[in-house]
């Protein structure tokens, strides 16, 4: 599959091979579960929820690396740049369920930096996948930390899961927090400018 490196990440996605196999699928799934997927109103669902699944997933045919280097600045700017509050939704792997919250991201420039937007872009890309919180937190920052090379990278993921608000333990108000930080994030007063600045209203 030929993966683009900039396709627009909207409802207006290009569909891809196996639409129709994927709609087939969910007809089965309806019956499974006890429903008539031939009742007037699940006749279009199938067709609804693979269209809506690949939307989910149309992280897969992008690449992450690509969209940083499209936007690539000779800069000489060593200082931290921040991009905060970054809204994401993504479909836990173990139950195929939501999970959202937001991303933080810090990096300090060595000599590059990349349009701000990218690093949006990126994270759009990780998380339209079937994930898991700490997977995503580390490829958002391998992928900058292998394209930008800067001093360093940090990423925060705030996020709440409906998997723990839906099923088992039916917690409500639980958010869970990781993060993932390389070179001159090691360092913690660095670290700790950052946490304040993300969190600083």
């Amino acid at each position: 599959m030929k993966l683009e490196p900039d396709a627009q990440m909207t409802d207006n996605v290009q569909l891809r091979e196996g639409l129709d196999e994927l709609c087939l699928h969910y007809q089965d799934i309806l019956r499974l579960l006890g429903e008539d997927p031939t009742r007037e109103g699940l006749i279009k669902t199938p067709l609804r929820v693979a269209k809506a699944m690949q939307v989910l997933t149309r992280g897969y045919t992008m690449d992450a690396h690509q969209v940083l280097r499209d936007a690539l600045f000779k800069e000489d700017y060593s200082q931290m740049v921040i991009v905060k509050d970054i809204d994401f939704f993504s479909l836990c792997e173990h139950h195929m369920l939501p999970f959202y919250g937001k991303v933080h991201v810090a990096y300090i420039p060595n000599g590059y930096i990349t349009g701000l937007s990218k690093i949006a872009r990126v994270v759009d890309i990780f998380s339209h996948r079937l994930q898991v919180q700490e997977r995503m937190t580390l490829q958002i920052k391998e992928c900058i930390q292998e394209t930008l090379h800067p001093l360093g990278v940090m990423v925060v993921v705030e996020a709440r899961h409906m998997c723990m608000q839906m099923r088992g333990v039916e917690k409500q108000n639980s958010v869970t927090t990781t993060s993932d930080f390389s070179g001159a994030f090691n360092q913690a007063k660095t670290r700790q400018e950052f946490m304040n600045l993300i969190h600083n209203n």
